[in-house]
């Protein structure tokens, strides 16, 4: 009989260890402001930080509100703050992130309950860069061709999954609800540098108002919080230079 002996670090990510949550909750019906609840239960190393939410509102504390969806860092719907930094729970592995944990909603938006916040002023902020491609002439019977050159000057930014993570994560955002914050910026980015796209003087315009890029003040936050490493600052100051220098 042959035996398969597992690597060292296969076996790591299956054993058990202790995981200790320390969870900000907040029940809007019930509670004057915020307070903190500890859980402590069983996990694999393997098992992700969205994991360890599941398995307190399944095996501990039914009452436990957050959102999830795919579960695989797509939607982006689960950001949360996890050790005082934004990440997505479902990517973040108790084996890289430890196994004391401490969980809070994202700072700048209002707290619907526990974990999960009101995500409209978000969307509304996005909804007004117009992110969509805008143009007004037929094309015909062709498509609107474009370089390999001319894509690769807006890929990055469109990688953005609206999680939130960076626009949540800027110190202007929590002090400032007109700022239109970095989500907004990176996915106007995304059209202002589309060959194919019409519209580009009018979300310069959108952004040079006062709730626009100008109050962005380069502390690089958004950047470290990105999930999906969109070069955020990079956009934001690309998108200043358009506004000055590039308005055709």
């Amino acid at each position: 009989m042959t035996t398969t002996v597992q690597p060292a670090e296969e076996i790591a990510l299956i054993k058990e260890v202790d995981v200790h949550l320390t969870i900000k909750r907040f029940n809007p019906e019930t509670d004057v402001r915020p307070h903190w609840r500890e859980y402590d239960l069983k996990l694999k190393s393997s098992d992700t930080v969205l994991n360890a939410l599941i398995a307190v509102k399944s095996t501990i504390d039914g009452t436990l509100s957050f959102r999830r969806s795919c579960a695989h860092g797509v939607c982006g719907s689960d950001a949360m703050m996890i050790n005082g930094e934004n990440r997505l729970g479902c990517v973040n592995l108790i084996s890289t992130i430890g196994t004391d944990l401490v969980i809070e909603p994202v700072r700048g938006l209002p707290v619907i309950k526990d974990l999960v916040v009101d995500m409209e002023p978000f969307f509304a902020q996005y909804r007004s860069v117009l992110p969509y491609l805008i143009a007004n002439d037929d094309p015909g019977y062709k498509e609107r061709y474009q370089s390999p050159e001319e894509r690769a000057r807006f890929d990055d930014t469109t990688k953005c999954i609206l999680c939130g993570a960076c626009s949540t994560s800027c110190p202007v955002y929590w002090a400032n609800g007109t700022y239109i914050g970095p989500a907004a910026i990176v996915n106007a980015h995304r059209f202002i540098f589309d060959s194919r796209d019409q519209a580009k003087t009018e979300r310069l315009d959108i952004l040079n108002q006062k709730s626009g890029v100008w109050r962005c003040r380069t502390s690089f936050n958004c950047t470290e919080a990105c999930p999906r490493g969109i070069k955020v600052t990079e956009a934001i100051e690309e998108v200043k230079r358009a506004i000055l220098y590039d308005r055709s």
